[in-house]
């Protein structure tokens, strides 16, 4: 079986944010990341990363104890990028998709990986200009660890829901609250995972592929959640990347406390249903199309709800968990977003009033980099 660190305590969290490089004058993406990667200070290499394209940049905080201590870090790894790029020019935005940018004209990152990648997918990763956030939550025990991704299949669609930011596309209103889904849709091995049940049938099916020739190891399977043993995390996939630092800490609240929950559950001996693929998938194209606005399917009932109805009932089954984990405070921002709209809805209303998608684009700016 595959080696792995599901040993770690648990319910640490890491945060890894995709982010935008703007120029400052015309807010077009930046094919920079090279500049901001040689001016990035020795304490905090390996927490700026780069991504497929050049005017892309991964932060990513270290592990950390609760949601409150990958906040701070992730708020000082803002801080740290935003001056970066202000120091050339630049400008550091956050949104699932740049509203105007053309994959066209994005370089690629010149490193092995992305190489081979585009060597492999062609086309289908030319086209990848979209930008995610990525939570890891420690689980100890490898057989805990797959009820844990196993578990939250169910709930992606509405984790997406939650967090959609990306209505717009090559200039354009796609009709869709998150673009970003069918974009990266074209990639193989993405999307909802299958129900592993356990760690050697996990271990058995991606070492099977390896055999094949089909990928190089597991972190080739992008999954909307996945384990990740090297790390010994669940990585929650799903999601837009956010504009505002507090949706990213509600969403990544909001996906530890589920852990807890299902870890509990798993302690419990409690049986997962193995919902069908085909089912939570439609869900998700329901939440990539309509978000908060829209209506996902209540497996529980057997039949369509309005998907504010299940965020709420989610919030309030994971309230002690929350609690015991010291993050209650950021889950109870998902109840902002509930009140006052998703970051799609958010742009769309921007449109709305302005039709000016440079205007748009400025509003996606994060605060540490205005």
């Amino acid at each position: 079986m595959l080696e792995h660190a599901f040993n770690e305590p648990p319910f640490t969290v890491g945060i890894e944010e995709e982010l935008m490089l703007l120029r400052a004058d015309s807010l077009d993406l930046a094919q920079e990341i090279e500049a901001i990667l040689e001016a990035v200070p020795p304490e905090a290499q390996g927490q700026v990363k780069p991504e497929l394209m050049q005017s892309v940049l991964e932060i990513a905080t270290k592990p950390c104890a609760g949601v409150k201590e990958a906040g701070e870090e992730l708020r000082r790894l803002r801080t740290l990028v935003a001056e970066l790029a202000a120091e050339r020019g630049l400008l550091v935005a956050a949104a699932g998709t740049h509203p105007f940018a053309r994959w066209e004209d994005q370089l690629i990152v010149d490193r092995p990986r992305y190489a081979e990648l585009i060597a492999e997918l062609g086309h289908i990763a030319r086209q990848e200009l979209i930008f995610g956030t990525h939570v890891h939550v420690a689980i100890e025990g490898a057989n805990r660890a797959i009820y844990v991704a196993d578990g939250i299949r169910r709930y992606l669609p509405l984790l997406l829901a939650l967090s959609v930011n990306s209505p717009f596309w090559r200039g354009a209103a796609t009709g869709m609250m998150s673009s970003r889904i069918p974009i990266f849709r074209g990639f193989p091995r993405q999307g909802i995972p299958p129900h592993y049940g356990t760690w050697e049938i996990y271990s058995h099916r991606v070492n099977t592929m390896v055999r094949s020739g089909a990928i190089e190891d597991y972190t080739y399977l992008w999954w909307d959640v996945r384990p990740h043993p090297r790390l010994g995390t669940v990585e929650t996939r799903i999601c837009d990347q956010q504009t505002s630092v507090e949706n990213t800490l509600a969403l990544a609240a909001l996906t530890v406390s589920l852990a807890r929950r299902l870890s509990k559950l798993y302690d419990a001996e409690e049986p997962l249903v193995e919902y069908p693929t085909e089912l939570i998938d439609d869900n998700k194209v329901r939440a990539a199309l309509r978000g908060m606005e829209g209506q996902l399917v209540d497996f529980r009932a057997g039949h369509h709800v309005p998907a504010p109805e299940l965020a709420e009932r989610l919030l309030e089954e994971l309230g002690t968990d929350a609690s015991e984990l010291g993050c209650a405070p950021m889950l109870e921002a998902v109840w902002d977003i509930l009140a006052t709209g998703t970051g799609a809805r958010r742009q769309l209303a921007s449109w709305d009033n302005h039709h000016d998608l440079r205007r748009l684009t400025r509003e996606l700016v994060i605060p540490e980099s205005r």
